[in-house]
């Protein structure tokens, strides 16, 4: 392999334990994050407690809140921005960023005011040479739980780009002995999966605040990615993209890990917490709360039923009780079953 020099623009939980991968595979790996008042702390004890308990960044990575140190001289960028903020955080580092570097994405999500995808929102903010085809962009998802990644237990991920070139190159830098990358050519799909799955956990959470039951969680999930499916074949995805590591694989780690911060919150809704209070106690973002309001959207533009997401958005953001929802759901005229 060529050496590859790699910015990592993100210094959450995944651009943290991905950055430890690069190290193990002996890639010269830079850092950046957009608050010089978090990242000093780290560079300093190659730590972040509130963020990654435990968890200590190898002494070889450089960090920095520096816009153009953590650019200068990459091959390879990797986004971990949250969905919400790639739009400003990259629109700040675009006047520097170099030309034709291609850039793997790993968030999850869809831009509530523009209804894009993480991929695009960076083909948009980066001007020219993406939307002309010189910058590559390529999506990495999987079903990833950063504690985990941080002990390096075994996982699985897709590198997902019409530039197999690029998704090759994703797959060779992230070859590690806990990674095992494979390529895909659906990134429709594979963003799709990513960002609706996290709907679906927050649905899951709910269940277990409430109690109602494993056999309630695992109707849940089966309904839950046949209208992720739905959404995605009216999109132009493929059907089989769902039924792979993006989908079902990352959807049921999300239902069912308890670090999962989607299904954290739903639970914390299911036992009677308000939403404003669940996320203004939690570090880190949850991407499925903003994210309901796009698929939500998403739905209507391609007249696609998604019963469960939103019966999600009503309890979010129009007072349902999660208890209501479910009596709603199960009260829904019979039907035969249908997937995609």
């Amino acid at each position: 392999m060529k050496s590859q020099r790699v910015a990592i623009i993100g210094d959450g939980q995944m651009g943290l334990v991905l950055t430890d991968a690069l190290i193990e595979r002996g890639l010269s790996v830079r850092l950046w994050g957009p608050f010089p008042e978090d990242i000093k702390p780290l560079a300093d004890t190659r730590q972040a407690p509130k963020r990654l308990k435990g968890f200590t960044l190898p002494q070889e990575v450089v960090v920095t809140a520096d816009d153009g140190a953590v650019l200068d001289g990459a091959d390879v960028m990797i986004n971990a921005i949250p969905t919400q903020y790639i739009r400003p955080v990259w629109s700040r580092l675009q006047p520097i960023v170099p030309p034709q570097i291609p850039v793997a994405c790993i968030s999850k999500g869809i831009e509530v005011d523009t209804l894009l995808r993480p991929t695009e929102i960076l083909h948009e903010v980066l001007g020219d040479e993406a939307e002309s085809g010189q910058r590559s962009v390529c999506a990495l998802s999987g079903p990833t739980i950063a504690t985990e990644l941080a002990q390096r237990l075994p996982a699985t991920m897709v590198a997902a780009s019409r530039d197999e070139q690029l998704s090759t190159l994703v797959q060779d830098i992230f070859n590690v002995p806990w990674l095992r990358i494979y390529r895909h050519s659906d990134p429709l799909g594979v963003e799709l999966a990513g960002a609706t799955k996290n709907v679906i956990a927050l649905a899951a959470g709910m269940v277990d605040g409430l109690g109602v039951g494993d056999n309630a969680k695992s109707a849940l999930l089966a309904r839950g990615l046949a209208e992720i499916a739905r959404l995605g074949v009216a999109m132009g995805a493929s059907v089989d993209t769902f039924f792979g590591i993006a989908g079902v694989g990352d959807l049921a780690t999300t239902c069912f890990s308890p670090c999962g911060r989607n299904r954290t919150c739903g639970e914390r809704l299911g036992r009677g917490e308000s939403l404003d209070d669940i996320l203004e106690s939690t570090v880190s973002v949850v991407e499925g709360v903003p994210t309901t309001k796009s698929v939500m959207a998403l739905a209507s533009a391609h007249q696609v039923d998604m019963p469960i997401t939103a019966a999600v958005h009503s309890i979010l953001f129009q007072g349902l009780s999660a208890r209501d929802a479910i009596g709603n759901l199960m009260q829904r005229k019979p039907k035969a079953e249908h997937i995609g």
